[in-house]
């Protein structure tokens, strides 16, 4: 495999770990990033994203001389004679009006390193952004020695190391072939299926696969509503689904609805696409009002089990939240299902008390306004009318449900994941409440 030179824009979650990944195949990467204190940090080290593996990754490709961080995408063209051979733009693309894409910061990275770019480099664009955005980026480059292409990421939070590295496809796409085939042999140690397309078709890959999974996540968070409704088991029953190839048993664990960093700015941007193709999706504006209605069906489930009654007043109870961040394994709090859960249980009066195993209390979030974070699950349900499980952190099947028992107001457990086991909650005490589990 020929060693490249490659530049990676960006150092969030897609960006550091591309970088850390690729230096670790072999190649000579130099990753950039406007933050100077950020890049200070990982000049020494240090990683202020929580995801297993990365800070041993960054560490070696240092140690290796093969990974550095420079401040700015001006110094991350300089960093060598030659230049870079491939550059990844890895910058964020949030949601902007409407629910489109913004590509602002995508829009400011190519014009400043437009003259810098050596003939014959490569620009890949590795975020998610709409489709058409190769093209457009070709065009504000207005270089004919430069080529660009989509290479979209499939990095699942809290396992964005493994999934780089054992990946399920690449793919690429641009109008240029060899360009597509140099950024496919970057890859080329994993041995993964490889998809070679047009850039359109490339993009929209990553938001149709976030799309469908959305979908699959919104339709079992329904049929646990149904089981509910019929006495069933959603345990058994997405069993019984999963069990069919054509279905698979990946997604179809129900939770108290998705978020994240992706699945809600996807859907949004697909939505956009489709509203500009004229055409009416109806099947993701349906995922996407699932979803919202599934959240309002956990306080309501809250509101229940405290009051005894549906339209029972929340005011003034307090409440305590076992988990806060989108998922376990991580600390982000981006788009997290479980604060647009506290949101509403806010909105109805309750008092909450949060804890989870990523989260400090000397750490405020703007995203945890209303909400008192502490560091220890039995201080936070002291005195409470509910505990409610909000994301599925395996540290709360061995917390001790007796002397939770013994802590709160009432000893009740909503757990919006079913991550407990029913039979240890019961034994110390609590009543437990699962979704899909009448």
């Amino acid at each position: 495999m020929f060693v490249r030179r490659i530049a990676v824009v960006g150092t969030g979650y897609v960006g550091l770990t591309t970088g850390a990944c690729l230096a670790s195949l072999g190649h000579d990467v130099v990753c950039a990033d406007v933050d100077a204190a950020k890049v200070e940090r990982l000049r020494r080290g240090e990683i202020d994203i929580l995801e297993p593996g990365l800070a041993e990754l960054v560490a070696e490709g240092m140690a290796a001389g093969r990974l550095t961080f420079v401040l700015g995408a001006t110094s991350a063209m300089r960093h060598t004679a030659e230049g870079p051979e491939v550059m990844f733009l890895c910058v964020p693309t949030p949601m902007g009006v409407g629910g489109v894409a913004d590509l602002s910061i995508v829009e400011a990275v190519v014009e400043e390193v437009r003259e810098l770019l050596p003939p014959g480099c490569v620009v890949v664009n590795k975020s998610t952004v709409p489709v058409g955005t190769a093209e457009r980026t070709a065009e504000l480059l207005a270089r004919d020695d430069v080529a660009v292409v989509s290479n979209p990421e499939f990095l699942r939070e809290g396992s964005a190391v493994y999934d780089f590295l054992n990946p399920d496809r690449i793919v690429v796409g641009g109008s240029q072939q060899d360009a597509a085939e140099r950024v496919a042999a970057l890859y080329a140690r994993l041995g993964a299926p490889t998809v070679l397309t047009d850039a359109p078709s490339a993009e929209l890959v990553k938001y149709a696969a976030n799309c469908f999974l959305a979908m699959k996540l919104s339709y079992v968070n329904a049929v646990a509503e149904l089981c509910d409704r019929l006495g069933a088991d959603i345990t058994d029953v997405t069993e019984g689904m999963g069990y069919d190839k054509r279905i698979g048993q990946a997604f179809l664990q129900p939770g108290p609805g998705w978020g994240g960093s992706c699945l809600p700015k996807d859907t949004s941007a697909m939505l956009q696409l489709a509203d500009a193709a004229d055409f009416e999706f109806r099947l993701i504006r349906a995922t996407i009002d699932t979803n919202t209605r599934q959240r309002q069906r956990m306080v309501e489930k809250v509101r229940l089990a405290v009051t005894g009654k549906r339209g029972g007043s929340l005011s003034h109870k307090r409440i305590a939240l076992f988990g806060l961040t989108f998922k376990a394994g991580t600390d982000d709090l981006r788009d997290s299902p479980a604060l647009a859960v506290a949101a509403l249980l806010r909105q109805a009066g309750a008092d909450l008390v949060g804890y989870d195993p990523a989260l400090r209390p000397d750490n405020p979030h703007p995203d945890l306004t209303g909400v008192t974070v502490v560091d220890d699950p039995y201080l936070a349900a002291k005195d409470a009318e509910a505990v409610v499980v909000l994301t599925e952190w395996p540290e709360f099947r061995s917390l001790d449900w007796s002397r939770l028992a013994e802590s709160v107001s009432r000893p009740t457990v909503i757990d919006t994941r079913n991550l407990l086991d029913p039979a240890v909650a019961r034994r110390g005490g609590f009543e437990w409440i699962g979704i899909g589990k009448s």
